[in-house]
């Protein structure tokens, strides 16, 4: 998939997390991520999401969406929404989440 280039006006959501030191909860979280991901990426106006973990076992997923709109839709799927609700009560030991619109963008590809 050729990757869309950033520009001014999407939507980066940052949302980090650290995971319970449980591994049934580990294991129903990586079950979880691959089924919102997938509906993620069907989702009008997506762009891309990519998910790293840190060497403390932080993990930060950034999520870009073209428009305020395609978010908005996104934020509130049905599906997503019961994600999160799983989060807190079965997955996560904390996480935070930052929203915003892109002001500036560039680009560089050899």
């Amino acid at each position: 998939m050729e990757r869309i280039p950033p520009s001014i006006g999407q939507v980066v959501t940052v949302f980090r997390n650290r995971l319970r030191d449980d591994p049934a909860a580990r294991t129903a979280y990586a079950d979880e991520l691959a089924v919102v991901a997938a509906l993620a990426r069907e989702m009008p106006g997506f762009v891309e999401t990519k998910t790293f973990v840190a060497d403390d076992g932080e993990r930060a997923t950034i999520v870009t969406f073209v428009d305020e709109a395609s978010h908005r839709r996104w934020r509130d799927h049905p599906r997503h929404r019961e994600a999160q609700r799983r989060g807190v009560t079965d997955y996560y030991e904390t996480y935070s989440i930052a929203v915003g619109t892109t002001s500036y963008a560039s680009h560089f590809a050899r």
